[in-house]
């Protein structure tokens, strides 16, 4: 059973932006520093894809799909948890797409956590991502990108896939297939880690040394997460961007 550390306090600051170059905003977030159902707090970074409004049809629903059925769970375990409420929501997708066909191949990322006590319990689909803070800046999730997969080959460095043309291909999505793949990750905290999320928004403009640079400076977790998003703009603005940072007081 998972039970509040009661003598903890966890805070998040989260902040989503069309960008500069699009006309929607595809990325949607979710962030409760309070219990969601099991959890003592619940954080999700979604990215939508698809034509007309298919793509932030998709990020909204599966986010709140993963909520709902997150908050009336009955099951123990976080993996199981995280993982019902994402394959749930990939099936309400696969059926909405069906039903209507504006929303037709309209697919999301979705990267979600949950912090109790000094575990950090992750899971993800697609590439949008989350991070560690301490003095340095720790990938945890892995992109289900075409171009990661090269990296992972060793056919490609990753300042290179960052700048790749195909760079937005993923390989795994909600509501993609009739079924999908959830990976999970567990990473124990120490005092004074950042936890972050984001889309391929923040990550394909501004570099992983300009995001440690950005966390490491004295400011609250607030304005670091608008620094994020002003860098991204800054650098091209070409996606839009959505940041969850969490402060977990371990």
């Amino acid at each position: 059973m998972i039970t509040p550390k009661e003598d903890q306090v966890i805070t998040s600051a989260f902040l989503t932006d069309i960008g500069k170059k699009r006309k929607i905003n595809q990325d949607y977030v979710f962030a409760s520093d309070e219990p969601v159902g099991s959890f003592d707090n619940l954080y999700i970074v979604a990215d939508g894809m698809g034509g007309h409004n298919a793509g932030d049809y998709a990020s909204k629903y599966a986010v709140e799909s993963v909520v709902r059925e997150i908050r009336g769970s009955v099951e123990q375990k976080p993996f199981r948890i995280m993982g019902k409420a994402i394959r749930n929501a990939n099936e309400l997708i696969r059926e909405r797409a069906r039903e209507d066909a504006d929303l037709y191949g309209m697919g999301t990322t979705i990267v979600c956590c949950s912090v109790h006590g000094r575990t950090l319990q992750v899971a993800n689909v697609g590439d949008s991502r989350l991070y560690l803070f301490s003095h340095t800046l720790r990938q945890i999730t892995r992109d289900h990108s075409l171009v990661e997969e090269m990296v992972r080959m060793g056919g490609m460095t990753k300042e290179a896939a960052r700048l790749h043309p195909d760079k937005n291909i993923i390989t795994r999505a909600v509501g993609a297939r009739d079924s999908v793949e959830v990976d999970f990750f567990t990473e124990e905290l120490d005092p004074g880690d950042l936890v972050l999320l984001c889309s391929d928004g923040l990550t394909n403009m501004v570099t992983d040394d300009e995001i440690a640079a950005i966390l490491g400076e004295d400011l609250g977790i607030i304005e670091k997460a608008r620094k994020l998003v002003e860098k991204a703009n800054e650098n091209g603005g070409r996606d839009n961007i959505a940041v969850v940072i969490i402060d977990a007081d371990v």
